[in-house]
This record gives C-alpha cells, structure tokens and sequence, in this order.
C-alpha cells in the first residue's frame, strides 16, 4: 500500500511517500513545496495544490495522512492559516479519489514511539529506524510527513488485523 503523508504549512509543507506492507516500510520520495511569504495567500495555497496533486497523480496512492489541525488559542491566526494549506492538500486528494485520514499529533507519536508525549529528535529516531534509513531525514517538515503516513500504514495494518478496516476499502 503507498501512502502519502503531507505535514501542511504556507511556508513549507513536507510529503514523504512510503511503501507499505505489513510492518515493513520503504521511502519512496520525500520532499518539501516552498512558497514565497511576500506572494498573496492565492498563489502560495495554488502552489502547494499543484504539488501535491502532481504527488498524488504520480504515486496514486492508497491513503492521504495528515496531522490534525492545532493551533494555541493564544494564535487563533496560525490555525486559520494552516487551514487553507490542509484545505487544498484534501481538495487534491479529492479530486483523485483518495481517502485522506487525519490523526492528533499525540496519535502519529504514540504509533511511532509508543507514547504521545514523544519529543521530535525521538520522532526522527523512529522515522529513521522504521524506514531503514542511515542518516536524519531533513527537514522536519519532511521528518512530519512520513510520521504521518507510517502512523496510517501502521493503524491501516493494526485495523485489518483486528477486522476494523475490510480489505479494500482503504479504512
């Protein structure tokens, strides 16, 4: 099963692509979409669409994971912001037919590490080792991305084991 997990940002918005099977796990691609923050809202969230729906064309993937939203109450502007990037990332996913599932942050940690508190460098470590790769992936965003979609692939597994997920349907 190939999923694609996407960690949004106006910014940077990171993808990683993995092959699925079972428990094992293989990078496929990974990269980040960069705009320009003097470029209007428009263009920037134009930009990330096209990305990663040249992504998903590409890769045809099973699966779309993505964090969920959270943002501070302290910064009720960032969430909103955020919203737009994870908004056309969904429209994307949409328009190719793929499922898109969103988990908490403490979700994508504890199915990495096995607990929901887990800091980043711990996180990395994990992305790391279940994808056998020798060195940190880099950037974080990218590090993000593929948490997200080995957390899928590993609920995705966990699910048909236990009979939560009928083959086929994708969750």
């Amino acid at each position: 099963m190939i999923v694609v997990g996407v960690d949004p940002g106006l910014v940077a918005t990171g993808y990683g692509v993995i092959q699925a099977s079972g428990t094992a796990s293989k990078i496929i691609e990974a990269g980040v979409v960069r705009t320009e923050k003097a470029d209007p809202l428009e263009r920037r969230v134009l930009r990330i669409y096209n990305e990663i729906s040249d992504v998903i064309a590409e890769f045809k993937p099973a699966a779309l994971a993505v964090e969920e939203l959270y943002s501070h109450y302290e910064h009720p502007m960032t969430a909103t912001l955020m919203g737009h990037a994870r908004g056309v990332m969904f429209l994307a996913a949409a328009e190719k037919d793929v499922p898109v599932y969103s988990y908490a942050a403490t979700r994508i940690k504890k199915a990495l590490t096995g607990s929901g508190s887990a800091g980043k460098a711990q996180v990395q470590r994990m992305v790391q080792k279940l994808l056998g790769v020798s060195t940190p992936i880099q950037p974080d965003h990218v590090t993000d991305a593929l948490a997200a979609a080995l957390c899928h692939a590993n609920m995705f597994h966990r699910g048909k084991m236990l009979g939560s997920f009928p083959a086929g349907t994708g969750g």
